[in-house]
């Protein structure tokens, strides 16, 4: 067996390999709903043998929509909804997963294959979004307002129930979206919370919000169930945050019920200089794993068979995490297990291609 195919057990689940797919936007819902296509594309990663299928990022309240085509679990209607997609998943052998979200002052966008860019009107479907205080991320985006102590108890509160709902939808984990400049990022990260009250300031009071929001969703879960967190694990821009940084974070984390810490980066400066290249996050995974002492995913740009088994034995990250890799083969996991050497099982109904 190849280290990439050995079962990763995370409380009271164990992923069959440590190949899981990214939460990847697919900008296809209607009004929260996921369908057709979501069944399709999450189920055809599960066929492929993805161990760990984590749905896109996907709003716990209206108005923490990226866009309005976005997915969500706010209502028993959305419940409804994402059984049939999970139901499918968990009959390939893999773990279905979602990923928490709100958006923040990056809400009440365009969606990338529109012809429009910037913020969404209300008279094509849009709203005001939210955030740490009122400046929009970019001036093309719409003017946030900012949360008062009733609005980030909402927010806290809606992560928890909307954790309760996918454990309804039939979800075997769920992943906190932290990462990207939504929500939870802009409060911890000092280059978009410029708040002077219990919510900004230092460090502790910046991480507050992304830690009572753990803590709540662990709650909602109950022991059993696996909790990720998706990070930012630098701002890759002088003066914001860092992966030193995301160290403390994570052991924070970690001490409020979370069990993976899923390493990505930047967002919350829109003209950060990014260093892309084959594995370019991994660092920051293999960092946080040895610091803060818990396990990691690694993404970005991994691609090739040989390149994810060396992250995983050479203990830079606990599971890799593919996203466009996925989207141009969704069956890149059993064809790399049988690269590496391992005996992929195949679906009965494909057997005949093996």
């Amino acid at each position: 067996m190849t280290v990439l195919g050995k079962p990763l057990e995370l409380r009271g689940v164990t992923l069959p390999n440590r190949i899981a797919l990214a939460p990847m936007c697919q900008y296809s819902a209607r009004d929260g709903l996921p369908g057709d296509w979501h069944l399709a594309h999450l189920g055809a990663r599960a066929v492929g043998g993805a161990g760990l299928v984590i749905a896109e990022a996907t709003a716990v309240l209206p108005e923490g929509r990226i866009s309005p085509r976005d997915t969500g679990i706010w209502s028993g209607a959305h419940v409804d909804a994402w059984r049939p997609i999970t139901a499918f998943i968990a009959a390939q052998g893999a773990v279905p997963a979602l990923q928490l979200a709100h958006a923040g002052f990056k809400a009440s966008t365009y969606w990338p294959f529109a012809q429009e860019r910037g913020g969404v009107p209300d008279t094509d479907g849009g709203w005001q979004p939210a955030g740490p205080g009122a400046e929009p991320f970019i001036p093309s985006y719409r003017t946030p307002r900012a949360l008062d102590e009733a609005g980030i108890a909402a927010v806290i509160d809606a992560f928890a129930q909307a954790a309760v709902r996918a454990v309804d939808a039939g979800f075997q984990a769920v992943e906190i979206h932290a990462a990207h400049g939504y929500l939870l990022h802009e409060f911890y990260s000092p280059l978009t919370n410029h708040r002077t009250d219990g919510w900004g300031g230092d460090r502790p009071a910046r991480m507050r919000l992304a830690l009572a929001v753990a803590r709540a969703v662990r709650a909602a879960v109950g022991p059993d169930l696996p909790v990720l967190a998706r990070v930012s694990a630098t701002d890759w821009t002088d003066g914001g945050w860092d992966v030193t940084d995301t160290v403390v974070l994570a052991r924070e984390l970690a001490a409020a019920g979370v069990d993976l810490i899923d390493c990505s980066s930047g967002g919350a400066a829109p003209h950060a200089d990014i260093p892309l290249g084959p594995g370019y996050q991994v660092p920051l995974a293999q960092r946080v794993r040895a610091e803060a002492g818990v396990p990691t995913g690694a993404v970005g740009l991994i691609t090739e068979p040989e390149q994810a088994e060396r992250i995983v034995e050479d203990g830079q990250a606990d599971l890799v995490l593919l996203g466009r890799e996925l989207l141009r083969d969704p069956y890149w996991p059993r064809r790399a297990l049988a690269k590496l050497g391992g005996l992929p099982q195949w679906p009965d109904q494909y057997q005949r291609a093996f």
